[in-house]
């Protein structure tokens, strides 16, 4: 047996230390091993990939289309998403030099902050939201500057808050909507207004819309739409949720040719290409895949309404979200905080619930709850969540 030594200098990068892990996944660890526990964390659609899409999956690897392929993604992809953006938004985006494919949504955060900041530049990144924005955002060596998100305003970015927390090293800003973990959206007058004080300020964008598809209004509308911004903005996209494709790994980003230049360079020595059965597979989901959102859509839509309804019934504040596939009840009542409302929820009730906090410090006194799980399960978890609200209020009480 060889003994081992101890090494001399700090052998990890202090940045990559200095970087919390992400606060969902310890409830996920405990419900692993919990016999008859209910989760209602994860962010994953219960749905399977629609079948033809898998198929089409399938075939390409029957066909040996097993090899890389270009880089930015295939050229057959990349026009079908150009083709999606002009039929969603009608907007314009050139399939060659405007768009790349990407390992799902999380790589072109990534590789979208890498390229457009420079160290010391600041990020603003409105919160509650996706835990990998500010990780993100301080690996490409920049500060991240967090926008608190107010529930009285719906959890929406409001001009005056992005006014407030603009400094002359600001450069980019996150928009995170329909939002990861609240479910609220931006309406076209709300992004008209922060679209001013983007172009006063000369401010670089990066829109992640992954959720677009599932917008429970008349339609998403995107930042894209607003005069001045597609000049500015890096949009991301991916088929995780809309198209139930999580394992598939595959997302994309779409941006000024001088951005996506720079993207597509650290894509290339750090990625190389998209999975290639995946990529064949998208191809068939934004062909033929519209009737398979939609019934998706209709399906979360009847989860929302029932836990909104719930959460009325028990009188547990909680504003009605019109995005994305979770809800952001208020748990302020019980003198708790978000941690451990969940854990003492877990332990009593058997039901996993994620924490406000693991999404900001802001989100403290709210847990994030994920209708992506069939009715019945989710009637099941809420009874067990209005017995558990009833005893701690009778608690109150003694």
């Amino acid at each position: 047996m060889i003994e081992r030594g101890t090494l001399k200098r700090e052998p990890v990068n202090s940045i990559i230390t200095g970087i919390k892990p992400s606060g969902i996944r310890k409830f996920f660890d405990i419900v692993s091993e919990m016999k008859d526990a209910i989760s209602l964390g994860v962010g994953e659609p219960d749905f399977e990939t629609p079948w033809h899409i898998r198929d089409e999956g399938i075939y390409s690897l029957e066909k040996g289309k097993t090899f890389y392929t270009s880089n930015a993604g295939l050229l057959e992809l990349r026009q079908e998403v150009s083709n999606y953006i002009n039929r969603k938004y009608g907007v314009d985006y050139d399939a060659k030099s405007e768009i790349m494919i990407t390992v799902g949504g999380s790589e072109a955060i990534d590789i979208g902050l890498r390229a457009m900041v420079e160290p010391g530049d600041e990020v603003l990144i409105p919160q509650p939201s996706y835990v990998s924005y500010e990780p993100c955002a301080r690996l490409a060596g920049a500060v991240p500057v967090i926008i608190e998100l107010k529930h009285e305003n719906q959890f929406r970015l409001t001009a005056k808050e992005l006014e407030d927390a603009i400094t002359d090293k600001t450069k980019v800003l996150i928009l995170p909507f329909p939002n990861n973990p609240t479910g609220a959206i931006m309406e076209r007058e709300n992004l008209e207004e922060i679209a001013e004080v983007i172009l006063k300020h000369d401010l670089l964008v990066i829109s992640d819309e992954i959720y677009s598809e599932l917008t429970y209004t008349d339609k998403h509308i995107s930042i894209v739409n607003i005069p001045g911004m597609i000049e500015r903005t890096v949009l991301i996209n991916g088929f995780s949720k809309s198209y139930a494709m999580t394992g598939w790994r595959l997302g994309y980003a779409c941006g000024p040719k001088e951005i996506l230049d720079q993207m597509y360079k650290i894509h290339q020595f750090c990625i190389m290409c998209a999975p290639t059965t995946s990529q064949y597979a998208a191809v068939e989901a934004l062909k033929n895949g519209d009737d398979d959102v939609q019934m998706m859509r209709d399906a979360y839509n009847q989860r929302r309404r029932f836990l909104v309804h719930a959460f009325k019934e028990m009188k547990l504040e909680c504003f009605e979200p019109f995005g994305a596939f979770y809800i952001f009840p208020c748990i302020k009542e019980f003198g708790m905080t978000s941690d451990e409302f969940a854990t003492r929820f877990l332990k009593e009730e058997k039901v996993a619930v994620v924490p406000g906090t693991a999404f900001g410090d802001c989100g403290e006194g709210f847990i994030r709850i994920s209708y992506a799980y069939s009715l019945e399960k989710l009637k099941i978890a809420i009874a067990r969540l209005e017995k558990f609200v009833n005893k701690l209020r009778e608690e109150q009480k003694q």
